[in-house]
């Protein structure tokens, strides 16, 4: 039996546009972001899943309410869906860290896992309790099509931790997805296979 689940990103927010790192602040989604979740949710329409899953952050909430309003579909929260905390960078761009501590920046850019950005999660930690998470969404709907709403970097992370890529790659391999655009992984038994990365919804 196989469960596909499609992880899509939230809604574009204030802090989009010069690429800060929002990661565990609760940040909502702007216009331009509402107008996304509104073609994710036509798009789920089109295409309905049996579950809709959100993490707890307000961005990630507010997108998966779109979806839930087209399709009957309770939002089920869950906060090991939310992003990384990226610590001292919350707020702020890699270059405004760079400002500010540029050894501290290099060493992230060489090796974002080994060395994240101070006073956040470990990257490591965020993968595992995102795998976790989605391998029990996984169990709990055999042969069934599941949406999750969450994030860009925890996105990566675990595309990485279930397909074998090596976790430290995620800035290097996966770019960014933007924002509601969807990842479609297939759960079949243990094994996992990446179906799709980064593609937009279409009405």
């Amino acid at each position: 039996m196989t469960t596909t689940i499609t992880l899509a990103r939230h809604g574009r927010t204030p802090w989009h546009e010069g690429n800060r790192y929002t990661g565990s602040s609760d940040i909502g989604i702007d216009d331009v972001g509402r107008a996304q979740a509104e073609v994710l949710a036509a798009h789920a329409k089109e295409h309905p899943p049996a579950a809709l899953f959100a993490s707890d952050l307000l961005r990630s909430r507010q997108t998966a309410a779109a979806v839930a309003d087209v399709t009957g579909l309770d939002v089920q929260v869950d906060p090991r869906l939310r992003e990384l905390d990226f610590g001292h960078a919350e707020g702020r761009t890699l270059a405004e860290v760079r400002a500010d501590d540029p050894e501290a920046a290099a060493a992230f850019v060489r090796d974002p896992v080994a060395h994240h950005l101070p006073g956040g999660e470990h990257p490591e930690a965020a993968a595992d309790r995102a795998e976790q998470a989605l391998r029990e969404i996984a169990a709990r709907h055999p042969d069934q099509h599941v949406l999750v709403v969450c994030h860009n970097t925890l996105m990566r992370l675990v595309v990485c931790r279930l397909t074998g890529i090596p976790l430290r790659a995620y800035r290097t391999v996966l770019r960014g997805p933007d924002p509601t655009a969807t990842t479609q992984l297939s759960f079949t038994g243990g094994a996992v296979m990446l179906d799709h990365y980064n593609q937009a919804p279409r009405r």
